[in-house]
């Protein structure tokens, strides 16, 4: 039996089954072909150094520089900070027509290691700035472009970065077909391991999860606050200032914290709330993250328990998916609460990473402050990720290809996830595709890096 692709994608409360989104997976091949997926055209009036100034203009601007130096490192830390640019080029692009709940930044740094509530350490995605409801492929795509991006920075050969990106994509494709297979309620709550990627592991791969892990036990709120903290005579908490990456926050920042702390709580599953309503609230601090973020609103919260240890948590704004903004996709009834969208950003994130994660951080919960959405996570929790640079090939192939098994897990989660399997079927066609989009859009990425950098030298990104 075949269904309109469209039909197939108004039934998020009420799903088709199984049989019947596999069978309009299927179907859609005749209106996309799957060979369809290895064409990229840039669309016209593109404007990459517009799309990034656009995004300048809701941020901090005293760091924008420091967003500018950080994107200017390589092709690669470029790509890190660019997921509004690939959203507006896979806008016009064809697709499926069914859509997953998606990480929206998809790319091979976002992916890592930490610690569960059950003190288990996992590998799972770990960023969710950009995640909505949104086309399946837009995730995959990214993920095998930062597959090729990394692995030129590594001078892989192309022959064998070919190998290694349509790996990943099998990888995917398989995986997806085996989360499928298992009961539902094990696809959503076993958690992921980067042993997943393959039945046996290299020796250099199983090395580089021993470092990963044990450098992970130096990532934690007690070493954190042995390094940023200072306790006053009273013993209240206070942020130690390292300008710019930490400042203590404003006065007047300061004077809403305690009511933005409430509010949260109350967005907290009511064990963590309990917890949390214990917790005492000392002191707040700006504190600049990551590649892509920086220049938004980030602050952390140092909390003092009842035997005087420190919680220090993070708050960080949300803003409108990209996906979203620069993609154009709407939001879909059936996945997230939409009576709290557009305004609760920070609902979204929460919500998502909940979805796409088999575990997550009890701290997670969202609020506004002065107009703008935030949400909250704990800080440093043993989170971890795999330096690509000092990777071999064998250690990368590894990861790539375990990466690709991580998101294969997070798209299995929602409801369309048959319709998926159906349209990439069992053979090559597809993989090879998708692997050859990939390096197309890497040329363009590394073009682009290279007109960024000449416009940040131009001072297309001065602030005034």
């Amino acid at each position: 039996m075949s269904l309109d692709v469209a039909e197939a994608g108004e039934r998020a409360e009420s799903p088709l089954t199984a049989e019947e989104l596999y069978e309009a997976g299927r179907a859609a091949r005749e209106s996309l072909p799957r060979s369809a997926h290895a064409e990229f055209t840039p669309p016209p009036g593109r404007d990459p150094i517009g799309i990034l100034r656009a995004q300048h203009e809701d941020r901090l601007q005293y760091l924008v520089d420091l967003r500018i130096e950080r994107m200017s490192a390589d092709a690669f830390a470029f790509y890190r900070g660019t997921a509004a640019i690939q959203a507006a080029d896979l806008a016009a692009a064809p697709t499926t027509g069914a859509e997953v709940v998606i990480c929206g930044d998809a790319h091979l740094s976002n992916f890592g290691i930490y610690r569960s509530p059950e003190n288990a350490m996992v590998f799972d995605i770990n960023d969710f700035d950009e995640a909505t409801v949104g086309p399946w492929e837009w995730d995959l795509k990214r993920l095998l472009a930062s597959v090729v991006l990394a692995g030129r920075s590594l001078n892989i050969p192309p022959d064998r970065l070919r190998e290694i990106t349509e790996t990943a994509a099998d990888a995917y494709r398989s995986r997806l077909g085996m989360a499928l297979a298992t009961p539902l309620v094990e696809r959503y709550f076993t958690p992921t391991s980067v042993r997943s990627g393959r039945q046996v592991l290299s020796p250099e791969t199983l090395r580089l999860i021993r470092q990963v892990i044990k450098a992970s036990r130096k990532r934690t709120t007690e070493n954190v606050a042995r390094r940023t903290l200072q306790t006053e005579p009273d013993g209240t908490l206070r942020f130690v200032e390292r300008p710019p990456i930490q400042t203590r926050a404003e006065p007047e920042v300061q004077a809403l914290a305690q009511d933005a702390y409430d509010r949260y709580r109350h967005t907290l599953s009511p064990n963590t709330a309990l917890l949390a309503s214990q917790l005492r609230l000392d002191d707040v601090a700006r504190r600049v993250v990551g590649v892509g973020s920086v220049g938004t609103r980030c602050f952390v919260i140092a909390l003092r328990g009842p035997t005087g240890e420190a919680v220090i948590l993070q708050l960080k704004e949300a803003n409108a998916s990209v996906v979203e903004r620069f993609g154009g996709v709407e939001p879909l009834p059936g996945y997230l609460d939409l009576s709290l969208l557009p305004d609760e950003q920070g609902y979204r994130v929460v919500a998502c990473q909940r979805i796409l994660q088999a575990v997550s951080d009890p701290f997670l919960g969202f609020l506004r402050v002065e107009g703008f959405a935030f949400y909250m996570r704990l800080f440093r929790n043993r989170n971890a990720s795999f330096d690509i640079p000092s990777m071999s090939q064998i250690q990368f192939h590894d990861y790539a290809q375990a990466c690709a098994v991580v998101l294969a897990r997070a798209h299995a989660r929602s409801p369309k996830a048959p319709f998926l399997a159906g349209y990439i079927g069992s053979r090559g066609s597809f993989v090879r595709a998708v692997a050859h989009w990939a390096e197309l859009y890497a040329d363009q990425a590394e073009l682009d890096y290279a007109n960024f950098v000449e416009a940040a030298a131009g001072g297309a990104f001065a602030v005034s």
